[in-house]
């Protein structure tokens, strides 16, 4: 794998992360027939706090994002999304393994949802997440560290 690095975003950032969840969502909404481009910009847009949102870069070039909510009694895991052609080189399980060591050393469990029928519900399984409700759309998931 390339050389990453992660980086906050800026608010300048928002409308190139914008465009990478589309691209990233589109095949899973398209498959549930729910794609519709300008909601699934907006509905990033309108939620975008760059505080909370990181990049993952290597060089200059943009391979994904993630975004993480401190909630106090847990963290909410809000985006996470890998470039289409950067998809299956490990960078989502990366992304996802540093924010689990850093919800585990804060004993925080880790809470997401994922469209139901996406890829994205085998990958979450995969590291642990387990089911913890449905919704219309989407599936809920929870992480719990283990014993200290």
């Amino acid at each position: 794998m390339t050389s990453l690095r992660f980086d906050g975003a800026k608010d300048t950032d928002a409308k190139r992360l914008a465009k990478l969840r589309v691209e990233a969502m589109r095949p899973s909404l398209e498959a549930v027939g729910r794609f519709n481009q300008e909601r699934a910009r907006r509905r990033f847009l309108d939620s975008f706090v760059p505080a909370e949102t990181t990049l993952v870069l290597s060089g200059k070039q943009l391979l994904g994002f993630f975004a993480v909510k401190d909630r106090g009694d847990h963290y909410n895991l809000d985006h996470l999304y890998v470039a289409p052609d950067q998809q299956g080189r490990g960078i989502g399980s990366l992304i996802l393994h540093c924010v689990l060591r850093d919800a585990a050393e804060r004993d925080l469990p880790v809470r997401l949802m994922a469209l139901k029928d996406s890829p994205a519900n085998a990958f979450y399984r995969q590291h642990g997440f387990e089911v913890t409700g449905q919704e219309e759309f989407d599936t809920l998931y929870q992480w719990v560290p283990p014993p200290k």
